[in-house]
C-alpha cells in the first residue's frame, strides 16, 4: 500500500517541479524513478519500489515479522498495464491533432518525417550499436534498439511547445511528428522483435514481417475510425448519459486497443492513434469534455509509468549509462541521425533552413521509447538472449539525455537560430459573442492571427464557421497557458456580458498574452464614478459598457473604416466626433498595416493622415 500511494504523490509531485522549473516531467519523474528503484538498492538488499514481484525477497513489514515476496506487478501484467497505458496516452494525443493545422505545405514534410527520418533512425541507430557494441550486441539486438529509437515522444515535445514561442510550422511539425511516429516506432520493434523470437531464415521472416505489417495497418486503420465513427454517433443521437460520456470513452478506446491487439498482434497502438485523430476532426459536442477528461488520466499515468519504469532498472543496467560506449551511440543518435533524416526528409519543402537545424536539434524520446524497451528487454533476459540485458539500460539513456539536452537547451537555440515569434502581434477575444466575431473576422482579413475563447461551444461553433479559430475553454481554468498556438498573443480584448469574467482574464493571462495590452471594458460603475476612476486598460471608449457595444453592434453587420484625411491630425478630437452610436475600435497604419487599439483613455495615442479608424456603426 506504501508502495503504491507512494508512487502517485512522487509523480505528481514531480509533475509540480516540473511545472515550476519549466521543464518536461519526464525528466524529474526518471530521476525519482531511480532513486526509489535501483539506486535505494544500494543501500537496501532489495529495491524500495519494485515493479515485478520477486517471491524470493525476504524483508521486514515494519513491525519485527519477514515477509517473504517484494513488488507490485506480478508475471506480465505490468507490462499489460504499460500497454494499456500508453494507449491512452497516443488517444489523447490523437485528438489533438487537427488536419488544418498542417495545410500550406508542411503535410509532405511530415510524411516524410515519420517514413524517411524513421527509416534513417532505424538503420542508422542498429549499424551504429552494432558496431559500437560488438560483440555484445547481436544484430537483431542492435536493430531492436533501431526500431525502439524511431519515437519522438508527445509528452515531451508538448512541454517545449508550451514554454517556447516557435514558428507555427515548425511547432505543428514537431507535434505531429511526436504523435504519429509512436506506431511506427513500436511497429518496427515490434517486427524486429517477431524476428528475434521466431528464429525463421531471412527469406521467411520477409513475407512474415510484410504480411504482419499488412495486417496491422489493416486492422488499426479500420477499428480505429470504426471506434470513432461509433462514438461520434452515439454522441450525436444523445444516446450516452453526460455523466458517463468520458467514463464510456475510455472504456471504449480500451476495448478497441484489446480487439485490436487480438486481431493483431501489438496493433493497438496505430489503432488507438486513429481513434484520437478521427474522432478530433469530427464535428461532435462535447469533445472538449472528452479532451479535458483525457488529459487528467494522462497526466496521471504518465507520472506512474515513468517511475515504475525507471524503477524497473537494475542497478548493474544503471551503470552502463555512464559507459563510454554507450555515450558514443547517444552523440551518433542525436548530432548525426537526427539531423540527417530531417533534412533529407524536409527537402523541398517550405521550411527554411533555419527551422530544419531546430527540428534537427529538437527529437527527445519519450513513455513509448521506454516502456517497449522495458518490455520487450525483460522479455528477451528471460529468454537467455545473451546482450539483451543492454537494451533497457541504452534505451533510457538516450530518453533522458534527449529530454535533458532538449528541455535545457530548446529556448537558447530558438532564439539563436531566430524561429521563434519574437514579434507577436497576435489577438486573443475572450468571448465569441457576435461583436466579436465581426471584430475578429476584420482583424483576421487584415493579417492578424486571432483565437476567440469562449465556455459557450455555440458560440465558438459560429465563430469557425466563419472561418475564424475558436477555443471552448473556462478562462477561470489554466488550460490557457497550455496552449502552445497562443504564444503569439500580443493583444488580449475581454469583450464578454460578465465584468468579473472580463477581470479574470485581463489580471490572469496579461503576462501570457497581453505584452502589449490586455483590455476589458469598462464596466457601469467607473462610468459613474469620476473620470480618473476609468482604468487604464478600459476598451474603445470612457462609456462603453457590454450593454452599449451590444446595441451598436445589434445594428451593425460589419466593422466600417474611416480614413483621416486632415494633414494635421489631432486623433483626440477626430474621436469626440463619433456618436453614441457609433464605436471606434482600432487605428490601423497606413504606412505599416499595424493596428492598434483604442483605449477608452486615448490621450496619448497618435495617428497620422491616411490612417484608419475601423469602427462599428452608422457610415460616416
Amino acid at each position: 500500500m506504501l508502495e503504491i500511494a507512494s508512487i502517485v504523490i512522487l509523480g505528481i509531485l514531480a509533475q509540480w517541479v516540473a511545472w515550476r522549473t519549466r521543464v518536461p516531467a519526464i525528466l524529474p519523474l526518471i530521476i525519482i524513478g531511480l532513486l526509489v528503484g535501483p539506486i535505494s538498492s544500494i543501500w537496501l538488499d532489495y529495491k524500495w519500489i519494485e515493479p515485478i514481484y520477486d517471491p524470493n525477497i525476504i524483508k521486514s513489514d515494519g513491525h519485527g515479522h519477514e515477509v517473504h515476496g517484494h513488488g507490485l506487478f506480478p508475471g506480465n501484467s505490468l507490462f499489460y498495464f504499460v500497454s494499456l497505458a500508453i494507449g491512452i496516452i497516443l488517444f489523447e494525443g490523437g485528438l489533438t491533432l487537427k488536419m488544418k493545422e498542417i495545410r500550406g505545405g508542411i503535410a509532405p514534410a511530415i510524411g516524410k518525417l515519420i517514413s524517411i527520418g524513421s527509416l534513417v533512425s532505424f538503420i542508422g541507430g542498429g549499424l551504429a550499436a552494432y558496431y559500437i557494441l560488438q560483440p555484445e550486441l547481436s544484430w537483431s539486438l542492435a536493430f531492436l534498439f533501431g526500431g525502439l529509437i524511431v519515437v519522438t515522444g508527445p509528452t515531451v515535445i508538448a512541454p517545449i511547445l508550451r514554454n517556447v514561442p516557435l514558428s507555427k510550422n515548425v511547432a505543428n511539425v514537431l507535434k505531429w511528428e511526436g504523435i504519429l511516429i509512436d506506431p511506427i516506432g513500436a511497429l518496427a520493434a515490434v517486427l524486429v522483435y517477431n524476428f528475434i523470437t521466431a528464429g525463421e531464415s531471412g527469406a521467411e521472416f520477409t513475407l512474415t514481417a510484410l504480411r504482419t505489417f499488412g495486417i496491422i495497418l489493416a486492422v488499426g486503420f479500420s477499428i480505429g475510425a470504426g471506434a470513432a465513427f461509433g462514438l461520434a454517433q452515439l454522441i450525436r443521437s444523445h444516446l450516452i448519459p453526460h455523466y458517463l460520456l468520458n467514463v464510456f470513452t475510455l472504456a471504449l478506446v480500451l476495448a478497441a486497443f484489446v480487439m485490436s491487439d487480438l486481431l493483431a498482434h501489438e496493433s493497438g497502438l496505430l489503432t488507438v492513434v486513429v481513434m484520437g485523430m478521427a474522432l478530433g476532426n469530427m464535428n461532435i459536442p462535447n469533445l472538449k469534455e472528452i479532451l479535458d477528461f483525457k488529459e487528467s488520466l494522462t497526466v496521471l499515468l504518465i507520472s506512474i509509468l515513468f517511475i515504475l519504469l525507471s524503477a524497473n532498472i537494475d542497478y548493474e543496467q544503471l551503470q552502463f549509462l555512464i559507459d563510454p560506449r554507450a555515450l558514443l551511440i547517444f552523440a551518433v543518435v542525436v548530432f548525426v541521425l537526427r539531423p540527417l533524416g530531417v533534412f533529407l526528409s524536409t527537402g523541398g519543402s517550405n521550411l527554411s533552413f533555419r527551422e530544419k537545424l531546430f527540428i534537427s536539434w529538437i527529437g527527445p524520446r519519450g513513455i513509448v521509447a521506454a516502456g517497449i524497451a522495458s518490455l520487450f528487454g525483460l522479455r528477451l533476459v528471460e529468454k537467455g538472449i545473451e546482450g539483451a540485458e543492454l537494451i533497457t539500460p541504452l534505451v533510457f539513456l538516450i530518453v533522458l539525455g534527449t529530454v535533458l539536452l532538449n528541455a535545457t537547451t530548446a529556448r537558447l537555440v530558438a532564439r539563436m537560430l531566430g524561429v521563434t515569434l519574437d514579434d507577436s502581434n497576435g489577438i486573443l477575444i475572450v468571448g465569441a459573442n457576435k461583436g466579436s466575431r465581426l471584430i475578429a473576422k476584420y482583424l483576421q482579413e487584415n493579417g492578424r492571427h486571432v483565437v476567440l475563447v469562449d465556455n459557450n461551444a455555440r458560440e465558438v461553433k459560429r465563430a469557425t464557421d466563419m472561418g475564424l479559430e475558436g477555443l471552448v475553454e473556462n478562462v477561470f481554468s489554466d488550460n490557457l497557458e497550455d496552449r502552445y498556438e497562443l504564444l503569439d498573443m500580443a493583444y488580449l480584448i475581454a469583450l464578454t456580458s460578465s465584468n468579473e469574467v472580463n477581470n479574470v482574464a485581463c489580471e490572469k493571462y496579461k503576462e501570457n498574452f497581453g505584452e502589449k495590452g490586455a483590455y476589458r471594458f469598462v464596466t457601469n460603475l467607473e462610468m459613474k464614478n469620476d473620470e480618473v476612476d476609468i482604468p487604464k486598460n478600459g476598451l474603445f471608449a470612457a462609456n462603453c459598457d457590454f450593454v452599449r457595444f451590444n446595441r451598436i453592434v445589434r445594428d451593425s453587420q460589419q466593422v466600417n473604416e474611416f480614413v483621416i484625411q486632415d494633414e494635421v491630425v489631432d486623433l483626440s478630437s477626430i474621436l469626440r466626433k463619433f456618436t453614441d452610436n457609433q464605436l471606434p475600435l482600432f487605428i490601423r497604419s497606413a504606412k505599416t498595416g499595424d493596428i492598434r487599439i483604442i483605449p477608452a483613455q486615448h490621450e496619448a495615442l497618435e495617428a497620422e493622415a491616411g490612417d484608419v479608424i475601423a469602427y462599428f456603426g452608422e457610415l460616416m
